[in-house]
């Protein structure tokens, strides 16, 4: 004979699973409005995916700027030198930024994207509901959401650069193994920088990335969307689904961008770098950045870190658009329109 408290365990977790709850258990979410919840949805997803995959975005940050040290090696290389000078903690310098950043970010690329389509669909019926949607509510989101947030991806990137030695050589007392200015900390990189370049030095970097994010968040979404389409309906709440369609969104997405990001980095840290780069004339803009570190340090190094960041994006999209979907559910937040095809 089943316990009643064994049958109220039973369909609590029944009601987890598929989003159908007791009303008067959740009634405190469902008094929130629809973007708060997507807001919170976003952002806790975005902090998930980004702790994840920290490891390996430190180590593709240090190969994307020519790192003393790190312009030979390959990834399982840097992986052990940072381990070895920095320990585990090492793996995850720059994190606590990358987390600041990334909830308000991925809460606003979420969120907006959820309103610029939902303003879309309602302006401009006539360009039906399919998923080339989704691509240009993709691309405003994620234009919206870097430029409310472009510093702490700055301050992030400064810090990750920053390669010191954490098992101090008592011989000799020296703690840091490149000579390169250390930051303390966000506010001090924040504050460092507005005092030296102002609000412009804030955005210094901010041309690349709009030129990447626009069309890759664009195509994230609507390369996600796209393959939703094709999933039959009893897999749709899938989470081994949600994981496959948004590996492969990230991959294709990022492939097409990924020498934009690599010029963003450059410029970011070219404070940092001084002259110790070939060829470190301040970049003028986006075009100058690609021209310039092609002829300089060879076209390669406008894919440098790609491997680890296929390695990377494969978690970090999937476990984000996973985590989403997932939050929507738990918050009760209703479905939207779903996308369909044009009939020919």
């Amino acid at each position: 004979m089943n316990s009643p408290q064994g049958s109220t365990l039973t369909t609590n977790m029944a009601g987890l699973v598929d989003g159908s709850t007791a009303r008067e258990e959740v009634s405190h979410i469902d008094c929130l409005p629809v973007y708060v919840k997507e807001l919170i949805a976003g952002g806790g997803a975005g902090a998930f995916a980004k702790t994840t995959v920290a490891p390996l975005e430190r180590i593709k940050i240090l190969l994307q700027t020519r790192t003393d040290g790190f312009r030979s090696l390959g990834v399982y290389q840097s992986l052990r030198k940072v381990l070895k000078h920095e320990g585990v903690l090492g793996f995850y310098k720059g994190n606590g930024a990358s987390v600041v950043r990334i909830i308000p970010y991925a809460a606003l690329h979420f969120m907006t994207y959820e309103r610029y389509r939902g303003w879309i669909l309602d302006n401009y019926s006539f360009m039906g509901s399919g998923p080339i949607i989704d691509l240009l509510a993709g691309s405003a989101s994620g234009g919206t959401a870097v430029i409310c947030t472009y510093p702490l991806d700055l301050a992030r990137t400064k810090l990750a650069y920053q390669v010191t030695d954490t098992r101090t050589n008592f011989r000799s007392g020296i703690r840091s193994l490149y000579p390169q200015p250390a930051y303390n900390g966000i506010r001090d990189v924040l504050t460092s920088v507005h005092r030296e370049g102002g609000l412009r030095g804030l955005y210094r970097g901010v041309g690349p990335t709009l030129a990447g994010v626009l069309p890759y968040a664009g195509l994230k979404f609507y390369i996600y969307e796209v393959l939703k389409l094709h999933v039959p309906e009893e897999h749709q709440k899938s989470i081994a689904m949600h994981l496959s369609c948004g590996a492969v969104a990230g991959l294709f997405g990022q492939t097409f961008t990924y020498p934009l990001d690599v010029v963003r980095r450059q410029m970011q840290v070219e404070s940092l770098q001084c002259s110790r780069i070939q060829g470190g004339t301040r970049y003028r803009n986006t075009l100058d950045g690609l021209t310039t570190i092609a002829r300089n340090q060879g076209w390669r190094q406008l894919f440098a870190g790609l491997s680890i960041n296929y390695i990377k994006m494969v978690p970090s999209v999937a476990v984000g658009f996973a985590s989403y979907d997932m939050m929507k559910v738990w918050l009760h937040i209703p479905p939207r329109q779903k996308s369909q095809t044009v009939s020919s």
